[in-house]
């Protein structure tokens, strides 16, 4: 959640080369989370255990990222991706509020380029002040996907302007400028924007607080949720008749498809849970969490991409809160006893089952929540038929699980992480990690890496008996997930971003 996954600089024709390889060692660190199936794991096993931010030891190198980074880092290629604001401009040209994604080289954390977009203004609910572009991107090959302050998906070049402005897009002064003020010049190290689709005039979308999604690549399409939500009294949806889940051509950043839920009046915040991938029976079917409590299987859309846009067609739905209500559920804002649920974090598929949180909302709604594991081999309402296990926490949830080691860990906003079977949902153990956690664990090896909202970072041991291995504690919040490749754990704070490794000394 926004408030709430990377390979060393090669020559590009030795990437290539390697690419071709072992096509998926470099793709499944480029999105947030395991490719396709959204596990919050990742394939490295080196990232230290320990660090020293007072002598420097083990880091590597930190950067500045203003005040209001939410977003998790994302390596992919040599460089790291992540939100920022422009409270501290990195180019005298641009000067004030600003979404800012950027991009970082892997290495030393020197700045290759970054793409900054001016708030909607106006409504502070549309577009909230200060904060960096919170949607972490999706990186495949030399283009970057990803979601704007504003509600645009944007294709990014992956090398910005330094290989020059390759188009189709080619007005970037203005994209990058106020409303109301003249175009800039576009120039390094400003972004090369590819193409862009605004969610809000093309579809109604109606953003709250600022749009988060993190782009499910496959094949030619682009899936991702719209964050369409509620509007700044709290009391209604802004456009119940947006979609929350569409797909985009990648090539293009045409409209292929929809879904037809209509779930709008049924969104108690917003629509803020990024989609997964899964194959059942050679069925490959997409899953996403909806904003009214329901985890949705749509069929994936054919490789063939179809001539006009269409629709979504659902395989299931599973209410995660089927004694919740569904009617009036404004009535329940501010009520931590009762109310509506929603989903934030991501479904993970993982062996034909669907792992997701779900329940009351962090800032209005009831405090209940659960870890549900659902059956995702069956069709249709499967709510009373598709529960093999449900876990509950006394707390919200906004995080995706991180399935390792036949055990699933999973956090909660009163800042605890929990460990429990895969299997059959038997609870092992539970630490409180911090004081609210609003990030995912992060499964590297065998360790669990987690950060905490009032700055405490934690390394357990991703095992059934509780074995923590490390704490620290920042001087800033940590509200994204951390991120570990090449030997290298990446933390991003609210300020700052750490990269740590072994034997390393601060920069």
């Amino acid at each position: 959640m926004f408030f709430s996954g990377h390979a060393y600089r090669f020559p590009t024709y030795l990437f290539l080369i390697l690419l071709l390889l072992a096509p998926g060692a470099v793709a499944e660190h480029a999105q947030w989370g395991e490719r396709y199936t959204r596990n919050m794991i990742t394939r490295e096993t080196g990232a230290p255990v320990h660090f020293d931010l007072d002598t420097g030891e083990n880091v590597k190198w930190s950067v500045p990222l203003g005040g209001g980074s939410y977003g998790s880092p994302i390596v992919a290629q040599g460089r790291v991706f992540v939100g920022a604001n422009n409270s501290e401009p990195r180019d005298p040209r641009h000067q004030g509020d600003r979404g800012t994604l950027l991009c970082l080289d892997e290495e030393d954390g020197s700045l290759h380029w970054q793409f900054l977009t001016p708030r909607i203004g106006g409504d502070r609910y549309l577009d909230w002040p200060g904060i960096g572009i919170c949607s972490p991107p999706t990186i495949e090959g030399d283009r970057v996907y990803t979601v704007t302050n504003r509600s645009e998906v944007v294709c990014l070049d992956l090398y910005g302007l330094e290989n020059g402005n390759t188009g189709p897009f080619t007005d970037e002064g203005r994209l990058m400028a106020p409303d109301d003020s003249s175009p800039l010049e576009a120039q390094p190290p400003d972004a090369d924007v590819v193409w862009i689709f605004d969610m809000r005039a093309e579809l109604g979308v109606y953003p709250h607080d600022s749009p988060y999604s993190s782009i499910l690549l496959d094949g030619d399409y682009l899936y991702l949720n719209t964050s369409n939500g509620v509007d700044n009294t709290h009391l209604k949806v802004g456009n119940p008749d947006a979609p929350s889940l569409i797909v985009l051509n990648k090539n293009t950043g045409t409209l292929v498809a929809v879904d037809t839920e209509h779930i709008g009046p049924r969104i108690f915040h917003a629509a803020w849970a990024p989609p997964s991938l899964g194959e059942i029976d050679g069925r490959r079917m997409v899953f996403f969490g909806g904003p009214d409590g329901v985890c949705y299987a749509f069929n994936a859309l054919p490789p063939q991409l179809p001539e006009i846009p269409t629709t979504l067609e659902r395989v299931w739905r599973f209410d995660c809160d089927p004694d919740g209500p569904k009617e009036d559920i404004f009535e329940y804002s501010n009520n931590p006893r009762e109310g509506p649920s929603q989903i934030v974090g991501m479904p993970v598929f993982h062996d034909g089952r669907v792992y997701v949180t779900a329940g009351g909302d962090i800032w209005w709604g009831k405090r209940q929540s659960w870890l549900k594991c659902i059956d995702a081999t069956q069709k249709g309402d499967i709510t009373d038929t598709a529960e093999i296990w449900s876990y509950e926490f006394p707390r919200q949830s906004s995080a995706t699980p991180a399935v390792l080691n036949g055990l699933v860990f999973i956090t909660d906003d009163a800042g605890y992480v929990h460990c429990v079977d895969a299997e059959t949902g038997e609870a092992y153990w539970t630490h409180r990690a911090g004081r609210s956690i609003w990030g995912s664990p992060l499964g590297a090896g065998d360790r669990i890496y987690v950060g905490a909202r009032c700055g405490s970072f934690s390394v357990i041991a991703a095992d059934k008996t509780l074995d923590v291995l490390f704490t620290a504690r920042f001087p800033d919040e940590i509200t994204g997930t951390p991120t570990a490749v090449n030997g290298v754990l990446y933390v991003a704070t609210l300020s700052r971003l750490y990269a740590f490794s072994e034997a390393s000394r601060g920069q």
